[in-house]
Parts: C-alpha cells; structure tokens; sequence
C-alpha cells in the first residue's frame, strides 16, 4: 500500500467518508486538523473509520499537504504495513504536572514488545511525538523521553490557529490538552530525519546569567539585563528589539548546526522565550536567510540519500509560517513538497532532541 494523502478543506463533509475514500485501508493514520473542525467529533469519526488501525492526531496552526499551505483543513496521511510495520500509541495526561505517564506508556510498550525500550534498534524504530501547545511542559516530556530509550523522537506542539486559547492532541477516540500523544513505528526500509532553520550564526554570543525556567524568561544575559544586552549585541536601541526577533533568534550550536530558541517578548528588563533556555548556555545570535531555499535544498539531500522514498511528515514552526506568510511565500514553501507525499502542521514549537522553534523537522519514510 505504501503511504496515501488527503486534504478536506471543506468543514461540511463526512471527515470519515472522505478519508476513507483517499487513505484506503491504511495500519496507522496520522492526521492534523484546525480547531474549526471539532476535535472530538474527528478523533471519534478517525477512530471508527478506521477500527484497525493506530490513529492520532492534533490541532494546528495551519496544514502543510503535497504541494500546498493551507489554512482551516484537515490532512491526514496513511501508512501501509509495508512502511510501517507495527504501531503503539500512548496518550499521556497532566504534563504539566509531572511527566510520570511516559514511565508507565513505556512499561506497557515493553511488556507488548517483550524487549527494553533502551533495546530498540533506532535505525529501525522510530518515534513521533505531539503536545499540548499550551502546557509549556515540551522540555520536560523531551528530556524524559531521552533518558528512557535511543529512539528518536521527533513532532510538533499542538497549534490552535494562533488564537493561543486551547490546543489538544488525540489518541484513537479519546482527546485532551494539557497532554502528549507518544507514538513508536517501526520502519522495516527505516526514515531519515530531517531538521531545518534557515539562519547562520553571528559572532555575537549571548550567556544567561540568570533565568526563571518556570516560564522560560532570560533575567541577564552576560551579568546585563536580558533585554539591554541582546540590543547591544544587534546594535540596536532597547526599544527596538522586538522588531529584530524574527530575523535574529538565539541558538544552541551543535556541531556547527543551531538549535534555534526564539525570544516571544520583553517584559521589563527581562525577555520571554518560547522554549527553555538554561543558565550557563552559551547562545549564538543569528541571523536569517530563505526559508524556502533552504528548505528545499534539504530536502533535496535527503531524497537524493533516499530514492524512492515514500512520504513526508512535515511540523512546521508557526513563526517560519507568520514569515512566509508575510514575505508572499507561503505558496512557494507548499510546492517544495509538491513531489512527495506529504502532510504536516504550522506547529507552537518543534521536537527534535530537546523544545526548539522557527524550525522544520521532518521524517522521511523509506
């Protein structure tokens, strides 16, 4: 069967039918759906539709389909036995409390599998990941779920059409915020991750010396006030930087490769980020270049590593979204994916070995 695709743009069709009628009769269906679209009636019309099969799902901020961005869609993709081979699902609650539920998630799985997550061949399996948006417990599920296996767990936080209200992640029938949907496949012709951001590092890097992790605010940045010190770092009045966070976001250098944490807000003296940024930290300040070329150029690698891949998952930064919607691009950035079967969401940050954002990352099914 391979993989299959559907877009359903119009809010008055039998979600069910329609799916059914594009996605055959898939082992796993995964699907993204803006809030327009109830998500409890969905989970429960995905559900029943497809009675055999592993589904999940979760609310978004705008859709990405083979060739297109869409706004107020529902997308989904199927897969085949042959692409995936077997499928556990775990809805996990409360995470904003305590990241707990994945212990028990993984027990389970191990007791169904008869072998230790840590065991797991990670060029075999791998494994998604979706959260409530909202919760800000990203870091906290993503730290967890490292220290428990080699898998590799990658996704997206749940969006809600930028309305920032309620966000909700589904697992078979059953929906929730606050809560993350884990999901391990296993890829018998394996995957190949991709993650990209278009931006390169300046020579300006920025230390904080004091922060308030609760809610993900930089206090100082090299003995300074947060917000003083990233200005004289871009050489721009204090004033000013908040039109400058767009273009110029901090990120953890790895191996050359940044892993962008943007800044939300000023507030007083200090600065609000979307993800966590650790005391101590040293943080590069970059600066951006095309989304669109950059994006394509990676993707192009990757499908010349692997010929004949079968399709894309594509979690996709809200705030890449916001920029190519507002530099007219948003219909360039939907056709790069027009060769490949592909689905994904404008998500409220991106999971990829730890919370990031203004980033893609994808996987690539063999």
């Amino acid at each position: 069967m391979g993989i299959t695709v559907a877009k359903l743009t119009d809010a008055k069709v039998d979600a069910g039918a329609e799916l059914a009628a594009k996605l055959g009769q898939p082992a796993v269906v995964v699907y993204f759906a803006s809030p327009k679209h109830d998500p409890e009636t969905l989970a429960a019309a995905v559900a029943a539709t497809f009675p055999s099969a592993t589904t999940f799902g979760c609310t978004t901020a705008g859709e990405i389909a083979s060739g297109a961005m869409t706004k107020g869609a529902i997308v989904a993709m199927g897969f085949g036995a042959d692409v995936v081979s077997r499928a556990e699902v775990a809805l996990v609650e409360r995470v904003k409390e305590s990241v707990d539920g994945i212990n028990r998630a993984f027990g389970a799985w191990e007791t169904k599998l008869g072998q230790k997550m840590l065991d797991l061949d990670p060029e075999r399996w791998i494994g998604l990941v979706l959260v409530d948006g909202l919760s800000g417990a990203e870091e906290r599920v993503m730290d967890r779920l490292g220290d428990l296996t080699n898998v590799i767990f990658i996704g997206g936080s749940a969006g809600d059409d930028v309305e920032f209200k309620q966000t909700v992640v589904a697992a078979g029938g059953h929906v929730a915020s606050d809560a993350a949907v884990l999901v391990l496949l296993e890829c018998p012709n394996g995957f190949d991750v991709i993650k990209t951001q278009s931006f390169h590092a300046t020579r300006n890097f920025l230390v904080p010396t004091a922060v308030d992790k609760a809610v993900r605010e930089v206090i100082e940045f090299n003995g300074k006030p947060a917000a003083a010190a990233y200005a004289e770092a871009l050489g721009v009045k204090p004033e000013d930087l908040p039109e400058q966070f767009m273009a110029h976001p901090l990120g953890l250098m790895i191996g050359g490769e940044p892993f962008v944490r943007s800044p939300q807000q000023v507030i007083g003296t200090a600065i609000r980020f979307y993800c966590g940024v650790d005391e101590g930290m040293k943080l590069a300040v970059l600066e951006s270049t095309g989304i669109v070329e950059d994006t394509a150029a990676a993707l192009d690698g990757a499908l010349k590593r692997n010929p004949g891949a079968k399709g894309l998952l594509n979690f996709n930064c809200i705030l890449r979204t916001l920029e190519l919607d507002a530099k007219g691009q948003a219909d360039a950035y939907g056709k790069v994916f027009a060769d490949i079967p592909t689905v994904g969401f404008s998500t409220y940050g991106e999971e990829y070995m730890g919370h990031i954002n203004q980033t893609a990352t994808m996987v690539l099914f063999r």
